[in-house]
């Protein structure tokens, strides 16, 4: 007989406000324990010294985590050049200093372009990317560094926001790029560019995916919920499981096709995509899962919710 979940039942989205200081597998368990929730996991790691967009899915919400792993993300970050550490963060220690008096804005401006668009990045050793099974901070604390394949990304805006001159100058910078972008490699590679070197001082990511700042909110605010004992203002916060799926076309399915899909059995529907993924709703509009397009055009269950009531 299998082990019984402890918990409270919790299916939706949170999007939190990571704190600074924090891992965000340390504010998820804060967060869950918080909701009291059965289950629970986040969607992307941010440093410790980031803030911001933290989407942490509980219960049903965890099946669909992959999709919002793979959004697009925007953020907000303080690059100061003239300082490169070891960590391409302000955490680590200084490896080089040279004096960034001289540069101007509009140098900055200039450097800054050749890293719009579809560029190649190498990860930093303090990423969160697993080597064997062991992510690449853990090895680089230990003082190993390991060859890392560069990898497509795109930043589809990097915007200068402000510019402070000095001998350690500060930018400003506001991205929108895709997923498996490092804001601390950027800092580097702009650092490198106007050759003075650079790290990230501040990292706090704005959106991702469909949600942002606007929606968030801090573990300060859920404690006080908690302390009051207030489940249904806690549970009000959560997003429908729904909008993590913002790229996906939503298909309505009868009440018969309905019934076959969610025992397993590929449906007809009209109206419906020739190819690819699909979310799915009842007539109710209660969201039931993703499906595929098959190539004789019904559509086959991928990955459902357990807990559908007809």
């Amino acid at each position: 007989m299998g082990r019984r979940r402890r918990g409270r039942l919790v299916d939706g989205i949170l999007i939190l406000d990571k704190p600074a200081g924090r891992s965000s597998n340390g504010a998820l368990q804060v967060a869950r324990a918080i909701f009291n929730a059965a289950k629970a996991g986040h969607t992307g790691s941010l440093d410790p010294l980031a803030t911001g967009v933290l989407p942490v899915c509980f219960g049903e919400a965890t099946k669909f985590s992959q999709y919002l792993l793979d959004a697009d993300k925007a953020y907000d970050a303080t690059v100061v050049l003239g300082v490169a550490t070891e960590t391409g963060d302000a955490e680590g220690e200084i490896s080089a200093e040279t004096s960034a008096a001289a540069l101007t804005e509009v140098q900055v401006r200039q450097a800054a372009e050749q890293f719009v668009g579809e560029i190649d990045q190498i990860p930093s050793m303090y990423s969160a990317l697993k080597k064997d099974g062991k992510p690449l901070y853990e090895l680089a604390r230990q003082g190993i560094e390991i060859e890392r394949e560069a990898r497509r990304i795109t930043v589809y805006s990097l915007e200068i926001t402000a510019f402070r001159p000095g001998e350690r100058a500060e930018v400003d910078i506001s991205v929108r790029c895709s997923k498996g972008t490092y804001i601390r490699s950027l800092a580097e590679d702009l650092g490198q560019a106007l050759g003075v070197g650079g790290h990230v001082a501040m990292l706090r990511r704005t959106a991702a995916g469909p949600f942002s700042l606007d929606q968030s909110v801090t573990l300060d605010a859920l404690q006080v919920l908690r302390d009051a004992d207030d489940f249904p203002a806690l549970d009000a916060l959560l997003e429908p499981i729904d909008l993590a799926l913002p790229q996906l076309p939503m298909i309505e399915l009868g009440d018969t096709a309905g019934y076959y899909l969610l025992q397993g059995q590929p449906v007809q529907v009209p109206n419906a995509p020739t190819e690819g993924l699909v979310g799915l709703k009842l007539k109710t509009g209660q969201f039931v899962g993703v499906g595929e397009i098959l190539s004789d055009g019904r559509i086959a269950p991928r990955r459902l919710i357990s807990n559908v009531r007809q």
